[in-house]
């Protein structure tokens, strides 16, 4: 490939990656160049050129090279990793064979870094490839300026996308319904295969609602059933999923969401449902690389059935649970 190769468009950030990287490594060389993901402790691979390491493997950001980098403990381009101290331990270089490194950050627009560009090979190289530093910082800032403006349109696409979907509503509650929840459920797997998002799923089973139709009428189960609804929705974000999926259940699709703040909106949804004195039993899953949302939703409602069972004797739901 060379330069005159270049498209005149890049429909994705996905293909402008790819010629960056096969670009970079014609250029200069190196045995593996990759685009990353930091996400929390998770240094998860998106993109790469070369051996080694494939896409959509999970790494210990913590024991990488970049994670040095980004905190300036060491150059963003190290010929021999042996000469800087940072570097020369990480545990990264147990796993794959690193005696040269480049590295740099991909920022978003609002100054948090997404993750890296960077390429390691395991022979040492010329110190003269320190002179294309520049080179890669503006190939860097390029990928970066790109990958920002998709993830605000991607945003932008999922909201349009899920106020669709909810024209799919279930009559009583007005909430999304089973068809809706499993055509975004689709539809934020291939995102977060993409970008590396974080997930989680929560899995919500009412504990009164049979008891109450057969006590009171199936006027005060609609009641029920419309209150656990407004808890739900008042507790999550716009850009969160919350479908009612049949009888008593229903489910949230917490989407960029790591799992403190799975946490923060588990602790929300049990507080609201406490207010609106609807009880019920929650459960929750993060989605990982290995395991989607698919398999996060089996292992929510898991959970749920264990507090179900844990809280069987418990009169109200309590934010403490």
């Amino acid at each position: 490939m060379s330069v005159l190769d270049a498209p005149k468009f890049f429909s994705d950030f996905q293909s402008a990656g790819d010629y960056a990287l096969q670009f970079l490594k014609q250029r200069l060389g190196f045995g593996l160049w990759m685009i990353t993901r930091a996400e929390g402790d998770d240094w998860i691979i998106l993109q790469t050129d070369g051996t080694g390491v494939s896409p959509g493997a999970v790494l210990r950001w913590r024991d990488s090279l970049c994670c040095e980098m980004v905190k300036n403990n060491g150059p963003r381009i190290a010929p021999d990793i042996s000469e800087v101290a940072a570097y020369r331990n990480r545990p990264i270089t147990r796993q794959v064979p690193i005696q040269a490194y480049i590295g740099v950050p991909l920022m978003l627009a609002d100054g948090s870094m997404f993750g890296t560009l960077c390429a390691v090979d395991p022979r040492p190289q010329p110190s003269e490839i320190a002179d294309e530093t520049a080179l890669i910082e503006l190939v860097a800032a390029f990928l970066s300026t790109l990958l920002s403006n998709e993830l605000k349109l991607t945003e932008q696409r999922r909201l349009s996308e899920r106020l669709r979907l909810e024209a799919h509503t279930d009559a009583l509650t007005g909430l999304a319904n089973r068809r809706a929840w499993g055509e975004f459920l689709s539809s934020e797997e291939e995102r977060c295969r993409r970008y590396g998002h974080p997930a989680a799923i929560l899995s919500i089973d009412l504990d009164d609602l049979k008891r109450i139709n057969d006590a009171e009428g199936h006027a005060a189960g609609d009641s029920l059933l419309q209150a656990a609804a407004q808890a739900l929705r008042s507790a999550t974000r716009e850009i969160d999923m919350v479908a009612r999926l049949g009888g008593d259940e229903f489910g949230i699709v917490a989407v960029e969401c790591d799992q403190a703040g799975a946490l923060l909106l588990r602790q929300r949804l049990l507080t609201s449902l406490a207010e609106h004195n609807v009880r019920a039993s929650l459960g929750m899953a993060m989605r990982t690389q290995s395991h989607g949302l698919a398999q996060a939703w089996v292992v929510a409602d898991q959970n749920m059935y264990r507090h179900k069972r844990r809280s069987s004797q418990t009169a109200l739901v309590s934010p403490g649970q």
